[in-house]
This record gives structure tokens, C-alpha cells and sequence, in this order.
């Protein structure tokens, strides 16, 4: 049975499409470029940040964060950039009377972000909040004390095989692998996937695939 339920947030939950062209206008890269670089970082298996770095060497986040933010262009998201099925989906699963919650690595205006959208969630948990990263095991120990329940009740949904599905299993939780946004169409790993318990492409998916499989008491 499932009872709770996390998601991660970016490529899940948040289109970070928006975000990322503002990334190439700040850096003055054509966004076309940027997109084709950033597909390139991915299928290496390198950090997302290496795709800034491969433009500006001394790339540093923390430090462009800070000089987007005095230039009045800070990095951030709203409502607008939301998938359009992330807000009813959430809503379907509340009221199947599971514990909902966010956990992703997000910088650290996400949470202030995440909670002024008011979504239908129990919990939300950021990488700079928590103090701890995915694909740690530290922060899926921590989602699981966060769900307040057994590991092996909860059910962790993702685009990433490599940050999501294979280290939320490893921590005892089923996995959900959502394939949309660069990492869930560039990624792949057979292994992590066999092992998952739902394949989706939309979250609309999801709701009617927990409550058949919670009814057949799996």
C-alpha cells in the first residue's frame, strides 16, 4: 500500500523552461545554444551547472544568483510554470487521504516560492533547507522522516533515474518515473526503470494508477 506520497520539484512538478532561458539571456547566449549545450551536459552526465560553466569558466551559482538579484532579474518561478497537471494531481491525491509532500533540490528562495503557491502539499523540503542534496542518501533518509511512516509505504516520482528512482529505492520507497523535461527524455537507464513501480508521461496519470493499486493491496 501507498500512503505517501513525494514529488520532486523541478521537471515534476515545476517547467523550468522559463528558467532556463532566463539563464541564457543572463549569460547573453543565444537560447537555442544554451538548450543545446545544456541537452549535451545531461547526456554526459555531468552537473546542469556545467552548461553555464561551458560559456562562463568561473561560473559560480550562488555568486550569479546574487548578481541576478541586485540586477532586478532574480531566478524564479510562479504559478505560470507549473505543469498543467501538476496542482489537480496533487488535489486527486489528497483526497485519496495520502500525506502529499515536495523534496528537490531547489536553491534557497524555493521554499518561500513553493509554499506562497499554495499547493494542496503537506510537506515541502528544499536541498537548501534541508542542508543535504539528492542523490544523497541523507535526503531521502530525510524525506522518509518527513512521511512519518515505513519507507516501503511511500512512492518518490521524478524525471531523473540517477537523482530520483534509483536513491529513493535504495532508501527502502517505491519510485515513480515521470518522463518529460530534458533529464526524463535524455536519461535512461533500463536497470532503475525495470525496477519502478509506475512509468508516466503526464501526472494526470498518476491518481487512478495509486488508488488501483492501493485497492488491489499491493
Amino acid at each position: 500500500m501507498i500512503d505517501t506520497i513525494f514529488f520532486d520539484v523541478g521537471g515534476t512538478i515545476v517547467d523550468e523552461t522559463r528558467e532556463f532561458e532566463t539563464w541564457a539571456d543572463w549569460l547573453g547566449v543565444p537560447r537555442h545554444t544554451f538548450s543545446a549545450v545544456f541537452g549535451a551536459v545531461i547526456a554526459r552526465g555531468l552537473d546542469y551547472q556545467e552548461t553555464f560553466r561551458a560559456f562562463r569558466p568561473d561560473f559560480d551559482l550562488a555568486t550569479e544568483l546574487d548578481r541576478r538579484a541586485a540586477a532586478g532579474c532574480p531566478e524564479s518561478f510562479g504559478e505560470a510554470d507549473l505543469y498543467p497537471d501538476a496542482r489537480a494531481c496533487l488535489t486527486a491525491l489528497k483526497e485519496q487521504d495520502l500525506l502529499v509532500g515536495l523534496a528537490g533540490n531547489q536553491p534557497a528562495h524555493a521554499e518561500a516560492t513553493l509554499r506562497a503557491l499554495a499547493l494542496p502539499v503537506d510537506v515541502i523540503g528544499t536541498s537548501a533547507g534541508w542542508g543535504v542534496a539528492k542523490p544523497s542518501p541523507a535526503f531521502f533518509e530525510r524525506v522518509v522522516r518527513e512521511g512519518g511512516g515505513a519507507a516501503s509505504t511511500m512512492l518518490y516520482v521524478g524525471d531523473r533515474p540517477d537523482n530520483d528512482a534509483r536513491p529513493a529505492m535504495a532508501a527502502g520507497m517505491k519510485a515513480c518515473l515521470i518522463r518529460r523535461g530534458p533529464w526524463g527524455h535524455i536519461l535512461d537507464d533500463p536497470a532503475v526503470a525495470r525496477r519502478c513501480l509506475f512509468h508516466i508521461g503526464s501526472l494526470a496519470e498518476l491518481p487512478a494508477l495509486v488508488a488501483r493499486h492501493n485497492a488491489a493491496g499491493d
